[in-house]
């Protein structure tokens, strides 16, 4: 057994638990709050949704003692809040509960998304909610309980905020939970923090973790032929190193390191629109730099996170320059299932040709003194004709290897 130290509902719980006790399992038997129903026990149905840090968490894969620390919202301890309120009475106005077996978790779920999202779709609905499944209602009731909440919240001037207010994210007991308050302007987690301007709304982070690890990393290098002078100058210049990447836009001048952006990229029938953020560090000494940057596509809710290192170096040749690529990432949502084969990796490096293709012609044209402005544009990406020259070129290296093997 040992000792836990949390805040429950807005009140301070110490007690004893094995380090195998589930939070779920500890809110109900400890300290009986069984509002957190348990369905399925594989982090699944989203039947034991609660808040964990202001962070919707699935209790029922959460060790209770990995919360040392945290800020914990029940069902219960949203008795109070104005918008579980509204949800709670939309939801019995559109019959978005039968069994009501679900309809805790789906709650906290949804008291998110109204937070968050400003005027999401109906299929933005459906996929935000996706994680919480009820076996009753037909999701009908539900998805209009939540479009009438949010409907009539910003028809009172109350804007959605970015992120719930939350300026930083981490697993279930990562200690935010005093960030997330002060960034929400609230003393309670269970209160609703209050809407900012949208002139005052903070410029979006690329939330730089020096203990974050990516679950894809590979190196690559390329070489160009312009001096190594020439070459780092240019990568100086953020917004002509977007232009070179393929359906990369930036939204304004880089501030501070700080850049704002999109990219769009299409994988087949799939179309996804990254939007992010990135800091860029540039160390002129070793001619080395870092990008750090994260993104969301809103229509797949698809999110990534990556680092890009770059070093630029003289090649062996005279008057060419060779550059050294680390590129990591962790891919989640819908696309996720690409970052788990070989063929993300096989795409990068071809994205990676393109982009070197449209680097020499920039670099090209300004040498021989065209402007940046006149300079051509890169396409949007388009990952499908891509993709299959890269399953054919898979086939062609397993036949060789069957061959060889005869």
């Amino acid at each position: 057994m040992s000792m836990i130290h949390l805040t429950i509902n807005g009140k301070p719980v110490d007690a004893a638990c094995e380090p195998r006790t589930h939070l779920a399992d500890f809110l109900r038997e400890t300290n009986d709050l069984t509002g957190t129903h348990i369905g399925c026990e594989h982090g699944v149905c989203g039947a034991c949704t609660i808040l964990v840090d202001g962070v919707p968490t699935r209790s029922c894969i959460t060790f209770a003692a990995a919360c040392e620390g945290a800020e914990v919202t029940t069902v219960e301890g949203l008795d109070e809040d104005e918008i579980a309120r509204e949800l709670r009475a939309a939801f019995s106005k559109e019959h978005g509960l039968q069994c009501g077996y679900c309809t805790p978790g789906m709650l906290v779920s949804a008291r998110d998304v109204v937070l968050r999202m400003d005027a999401p779709s109906e299929h933005d609905i459906r996929v935000i909610m996706s994680g919480n499944l009820c076996r009753c209602t037909g999701y009908v009731g539900i998805v209009r309980a939540i479009q009438g909440v949010i409907a009539d919240r910003r028809a009172r001037g109350i804007a959605a905020i970015p992120d719930g207010g939350r300026s930083r994210l981490g697993p279930a007991g990562s200690g935010n939970a005093s960030a997330a308050r002060a960034a929400a302007g609230s003393a309670k987690p269970s209160a609703a923090p209050v809407a900012k301007a949208a002139s005052q709304q903070p410029r979006a982070a690329a939330r730089k973790d020096d203990n974050w690890k990516p679950q894809t990393t590979f190196e690559q290098s390329f070489t160009v032929a312009h001096p190594a002078d020439v070459v780092w100058d240019f990568f100086g210049r953020v917004d002509e190193v977007a232009a070179c990447l393929p359906g990369a836009s930036l939204n304004g001048a880089p501030e501070d390191g700080h850049v704002e952006g999109q990219i769009k990229v299409k994988v087949g029938p799939i179309s996804a629109e990254f939007h992010g953020a990135a800091d860029i560090t540039r160390d002129e000494a070793t001619r080395t730099g870092t990008i750090d940057g994260t993104g969301k596509d809103k229509r797949s809710n698809s999110a990534t996170r990556g680092q890009i290192r770059y070093a630029v170096k003289e090649a062996d040749a005279p008057g060419q320059t060779r550059v050294d690529l680390s590129i990591g990432f962790t891919l989640s949502g819908v696309l996720a299932q690409f970052s788990r084969s070989g063929l993300v990796q096989d795409v990068a490096n071809r994205l990676i040709g393109v982009f070197v293709q449209n680097l020499e012609a920039r670099l090209t044209h300004q040498a021989d003194g065209g402007s940046a402005d006149s300079a051509p544009v890169a396409a949007e990406f388009n990952a499908g004709s891509l993709m299959s020259s890269v399953i054919i070129g898979q086939f062609k290296q397993l036949f060789a290897r069957l061959f060889r093997r005869k």
